[in-house]
């Protein structure tokens, strides 16, 4: 009997198994029958960075997560299934996701007292980036997290970042973002920064000094080393290396690094301010010069030649150092006009051909070289070298008042305040900085075929470059972020 029992009691146990299994296999069948989620997005307006043209009024289809098809409402709707979600925006201005090509998620330093810094070499940064170092991997993750979330709320839905890390804390973000485990932009990791020994800080405790740079940075001492240090990047599966340069590097050094990167398939970006720096990272053959700031138009036009991005980062742009340290510490009356001072200088590097234009003057003829000079401003002088341009939010700071997106946001007009048209602007941070990561076939338009990354400004960013500031609507993938507009 007890036999006979135990022969029913497993075939009962087998008929539920195979009912729940065929109860499985059936949801995963239709669960691959079914289409994937279609969206329909309608605005009043869409613009076209790379062509400026204007759209009006726009649809945009939106199938698993790509676009599908664009164009007026009266077309795109009637390809739209039954069941699709449907997203009006009314008036709106819609625009491709804005893409942030410099930024730092990984830090978010006050700036410290001014004791503080003028005891120290670098002191606006280094004491709170040895802060950043000492914390935990984690901590900083999760810091790295809130960032990210701050900058997609804020229409930012791609970043590169470039360093400020640890050894692969931006690496960590980026995989728990594609997983879905948190919300944030899709992000390019470089991992730890390539830099001289001394260049970022100096005097450690020497019992401490090898472990704690380690954390932050690759040393490069020799071509050899050069290379192995690419390779250290690459074991943490980083998609762009970021090299900062000084005078202290030789040219045999940043061709290796560019060498071994491209061997790689990686791309390489050039922190390089000062002329010999951005000199050795033309001739080594970087792909964009990240700030920048002592460019020469010789050198702009090498660029030009070579195909290399010119990444503008106005982050010091408008008094941003100058209302930061107000939001946070006060200033003594020798650091006040001191901060305005930078602020003026700051300025007058960006625009001084802007405003000479404003004031009726007409560019320089091409063959009169020290007229030429005499137009210094950094933007305008990009602009008519015709190199290849870019802009980053070089954000990696904490701003009082503002989010990390907020903070980030802000810095994209400042480059119009320089001389820089609306339209422009707008390139920088969309379809240029696509270009620019070697993404084109993926973000920086909205076109079919590319990931349905969307924002949306109430007014017109043309007229009002400012608008940027006031993303209202944010799709990433095809899934809804943010929407302020009423529905209609």
């Amino acid at each position: 009997m007890r036999q006979i029992r135990n022969f029913f009691r497993m075939r009962k146990r087998f008929t539920l198994l195979a009912a729940l299994f065929f109860a499985l296999f059936s949801t995963v069948e239709l669960a691959a029958q079914s289409p994937a989620l279609v969206t329909l997005v309608k605005a009043g307006r869409l613009l076209d960075p790379r062509t400026g043209n204007v759209l009006s009024p726009a649809a945009v289809l939106i199938e698993g997560g790509k676009i599908k098809e664009v164009g007026a409402p009266a077309q795109v709707q009637a390809h739209v299934p039954a069941g699709a979600r449907i997203i009006d925006l009314g008036a709106a201005t819609l625009l491709p996701g804005l893409i942030d090509s410099h930024t730092h998620l990984l830090v978010d330093p006050v700036l410290p007292a001014e004791v503080e810094r003028a005891r120290r070499y670098n002191g606006s940064f280094v004491p709170d980036l040895l802060l950043a170092i000492v914390e935990s991997p984690s901590k900083r993750v999760l810091l790295g997290a809130q960032m990210a979330r701050e900058d997609l709320e804020s229409g930012i839905t791609t970043v590169r970042n470039l360093g400020h890390s640890g050894i692969d804390g931006d690496v960590a973000l980026r995989d728990a973002i594609n997983a879905g485990r948190v919300p944030g932009p899709r992000i390019l990791a470089s991992g730890r920064k390539f830099a001289k020994e001394g260049d970022y800080v100096q005097s450690l405790n020497p019992a401490l000094a090898e472990a704690i740079l380690d954390q932050e940075f690759l040393s490069v001492d020799g071509p050899d080393q050069a290379r192995r240090a690419v390779q250290k990047n690459l074991l943490y599966a980083v998609d762009v290396i970021k090299v900062t340069i000084s005078e202290n590097y030789t040219l045999a050094e940043m061709s290796a690094i560019v060498e071994e990167a491209h061997r790689q398939h990686l791309k390489v970006a050039a922190h390089a301010v000062d002329t010999p720096s951005i000199q050795i990272a033309i001739d080594a053959g970087v792909d964009s010069i990240e700030h920048g700031n002592e460019v020469t138009d010789e050198q702009l036009k090498q660029m030009r030649d070579k195909g290399m991005f010119f990444d503008f980062t106005p982050t010091s742009y408008g008094g941003f150092f100058t209302r930061i340290f107000e939001g946070t510490i006060a200033m003594s009356l020798e650091l006040r006009p001191k901060r305005l001072d930078s602020d003026e200088r700051t300025r007058q590097r960006y625009n001084d051909l802007a405003q000479r234009l404003k004031a009726g003057a007409k560019f320089p003829d091409e063959s009169d070289e020290r007229q030429n000079q005499r137009y210094n401003g950094l933007v305008q002088r990009v602009l008519k070298s015709g190199v290849k341009f870019a802009a980053g939010s070089d954000m990696g700071w904490f701003y009082p008042g503002k989010t990390r997106g907020q903070a980030s946001v802000s810095r994209f007009p400042a480059l119009h305040e320089a001389g820089m048209q609306p339209l422009d602007v707008i390139r920088a941070i969309t379809t240029n900085a696509a270009e620019m990561l070697g993404w084109q076939d993926r973000v920086g338009a909205v076109e079919p075929g590319k990931f349905a990354d969307l924002v949306a400004v109430a007014g017109d960013p043309i007229a009002d470059i400012t608008e940027l500031e006031r993303v209202r609507f944010v799709m990433k993938d095809g899934q809804l972020v943010r929407n302020e507009f009423a529905s209609h």
